[in-house]
């Protein structure tokens, strides 16, 4: 059987997991945040009024033939001082097709299909949406990328406006998955906007698939400063109810030590977590080596896509 697998997230998180889900599922849906107001996404957002598609991009290069000239393409940023200095090319391909087209999921499809993409890649909404937070000292701020830098820790965050709609197709895959897997990522701009989209919470809750959350391996400075994996999972469910997470990777890859110092100095360190606190918040838990590291930590992405194969195939909801 060739599961169906559907993957929520952003940023390089998302995109990693996708490798490796490409070399063993063809059905793969990625829904990808759209929320994104930094860089070269940022700026085109900003200048064309485009949904942001740097995400967008790198999922449809992850699930492409990585040997692919056009993936090649796609990944070119130009250099220089110029007005292109930056900018993706292919973010620029995106966009442009999302003003020749005046649909930025029909733009996402035409760019799949130039891409011969094993899977497809769905934006979360195609309204235009701002994410903001609610910090614990009470203030609120606007802007994904103003989150990381706020002196306060995040209580929560939020959609605006509140109200945009969901995709069909993203409904659709999500009640016919056999795993719908969130994260990895960035927890607060790139997994849980996500669900913040008005029914998407509730049709991963109404969902059979087995619904994995793929834990951090690192915590990021400002945004999950000394976050645990239980108090990850507990910010999920703060925001989208107890029931979009049946089971929790978590990394237990040992990480070397001028990693760690080199992590520490920018605020960061491994995500922390108890298994046996866990399975006490109702959830099961897979503790898997899944991380890399090169000059940074990741998760691996064959060693992370077979361990949530592993899960899926084992239990008794997935179809």
């Amino acid at each position: 059987m060739e599961l169906k697998v559907v993957a929520l997230g952003g940023g390089t998180g998302l995109s990693t997991l996708l490798r490796g889900l490409k070399q063993l599922t063809s059905k793969i849906t990625a829904i990808v945040t759209v929320s994104d107001d930094g860089g070269s996404s940022g700026r085109l957002r900003a200048e064309m009024g485009v949904l942001p598609p740097g995400d967008i991009r790198n999922c449809l290069v992850a699930l492409a033939d990585s040997e692919s000239l056009m993936t090649e393409l796609f990944n070119y940023r130009f250099k220089g001082n110029g007005p292109l200095a930056g900018h993706s090319f292919g973010n620029l391909f995106i966009a442009a097709m999302s003003d020749i087209t005046g649909d930025f999921d029909l733009a996402v499809k035409r760019s799949s299909d130039v891409l011969a993409i094993r899977g497809r890649v769905l934006p979360a909404t195609c309204d235009d949406c701002v994410l903001g937070a609610i910090l614990e000292d009470g203030r609120r701020v606007l802007g994904e990328s103003v989150l990381a830098t706020c002196d306060s820790p995040i209580s929560r965050v939020f959609l605006e406006p509140g109200d945009c709609k969901p995709l069909p197709e993203a409904l659709r895959a999500i009640d016919e998955a056999d795993a719908i897997v969130l994260g990895p990522g960035s927890l607060y701009t790139s997994v849980i906007p996500n669900l913040l989209v008005p029914g998407m919470a509730d049709a991963i809750a109404t969902s059979k698939a087995v619904k994995i959350y793929v834990c951090n391996v690192m915590t990021e400075a400002g945004e999950t400063t000394g976050y645990t994996a239980q108090r990850h999972l507990a910010a999920i469910r703060n925001h989208a109810g107890d029931e979009v997470v049946d089971w929790v990777i978590v990394s237990n890859s040992p990480i070397s030590r001028h990693l760690r110092e080199k992590y520490l100095a920018e605020g960061a360190e491994p995500v922390r977590y108890d298994a046996d606190e866990l399975r006490a918040m109702g959830v099961g838990v897979v503790e898997a080596s899944v991380a890399s590291e090169t000059d940074i930590v990741r998760h691996d992405p064959m060693g992370l896509a077979l361990t949530v194969a592993e899960v899926a195939l084992r239990n008794p909801r997935s179809r």
